[in-house]
């Protein structure tokens, strides 16, 4: 059995990894920018939108 290493996706750039853009930062979990994102309702929908566009994009693509 092989082992993958587990890496963190970026939230906010859809089905890219976490590149740890930020200085000080671990992972999405303590990125300043997807704690913005995440608490501002219209940025929060707007990515939304844009996600779900990714998505059905993706499935797409999958089939």
């Amino acid at each position: 059995m092989s082992k993958r290493a587990n890496l963190p996706q970026c939230p906010l750039r859809y089905g890219e990894p976490c590149t740890l853009c930020q200085a000080f930062v671990t992972g999405p979990e303590d990125c300043q920018t997807v704690a913005l994102v995440m608490s501002d309702p219209e940025l929060k929908a707007e990515w939304a939108r844009g996600r779900a566009e990714w998505m059905k994009e993706h499935r797409k693509a999958r089939t």
